[in-house]
């Protein structure tokens, strides 16, 4: 075997391990990530609310 084939040959076995660990890290994820529940959406609020933002002076503590 020449150096050449060699060299493709070992760059082929790297291709081929890479694809099997991105195909075991996919079938992770989709196991992992297939059993999370995504919660039901809020209800919209009836009103808006509207938050006061002072951001040019500090807040007083009304206590």
């Amino acid at each position: 075997m020449t150096h050449a084939e060699e060299v493709i040959e070992r760059a082929m076995a790297a291709v081929a391990q890479a694809r099997r660990r991105r195909e075991r890290e996919q079938e992770w994820r989709r196991k992992t990530f297939g059993r999370i529940q995504v919660g039901i959406p809020l209800p919209p609020l009836k009103r808006g609310v509207q938050l006061s933002l002072q951001l040019d002076r500090p807040v007083r503590n009304e206590a």
